[in-house]
């Protein structure tokens, strides 16, 4: 597995990047056998400091978590532990998604853009109906099954995840409802 750890204005000794190694060798060992990289990003605002973690898997889908401490070792701990509940919470299915997928998961490009906000938020009307792009960036949209987009969007810390449905290849949604719930939109599937 290749590792990928760095400080964010702050150095990182080789104490540190050894046992950030071991602890995530250990960790991600224990529920999928094919992790292929791990991004882990070190920290500090104030007195805390702060350690974000990405590891790739070889199918396809993300881990992520984040953790915080007033020392960057008890930072990196947190982030661990939080790391270790998800992949203990998705165990069994990351074990049967491995062996039912065969190939990696499929990524297909799509546009993403990033609009400028609006700075005439007080006038009535807008001189121009047309946004102001700011950034325009190639986003990769999984193809996945729906139990697949919402164990990826719970594995990958995000609140919402654009997803190709491999039951009718049409374009899907996933999100995390503030009640709690996940809701699902499937354009598709209306009659």
């Amino acid at each position: 597995m290749r590792y990928q750890i760095s400080g964010k204005q702050i150095d990182i000794g080789d104490a540190l990047q050894t046992h950030v190694k071991s602890e995530i060798d250990e960790t991600v060992g224990k529920y999928a056998q094919r992790p292929t990289e791990a991004v882990v990003v070190f920290s500090r605002n104030a007195h805390q400091f702060a350690c974000e973690c990405t590891v790739h898997l070889a199918t396809g889908l993300n881990v992520s978590a984040r953790g915080q401490a007033t020392e960057i070792y008890a930072a990196f701990e947190s982030c661990r532990e939080k790391m270790d509940k998800q992949l203990r919470r998705y165990k069994r299915r990351l074990r049967d998604h491995q062996h039912v997928r065969s190939e990696p998961v499929e990524f297909a490009g799509g546009a993403s853009y990033i609009l400028a906000a609006s700075e005439e938020a007080e006038e009535s009307e807008p001189t121009s109906l047309q946004p102001m792009i700011i950034a325009e960036m190639e986003a990769k949209i999984p193809s996945l099954s729906v139990g697949e987009a919402v164990m990826q969007m719970e594995l990958g810390g995000s609140h919402l995840l654009v997803f190709r449905n491999e039951k009718n290849s049409g374009i899907n949604v996933v999100y995390r409802r503030d009640d709690g719930n996940i809701g699902w939109i499937d354009p598709a599937n209306t009659k």
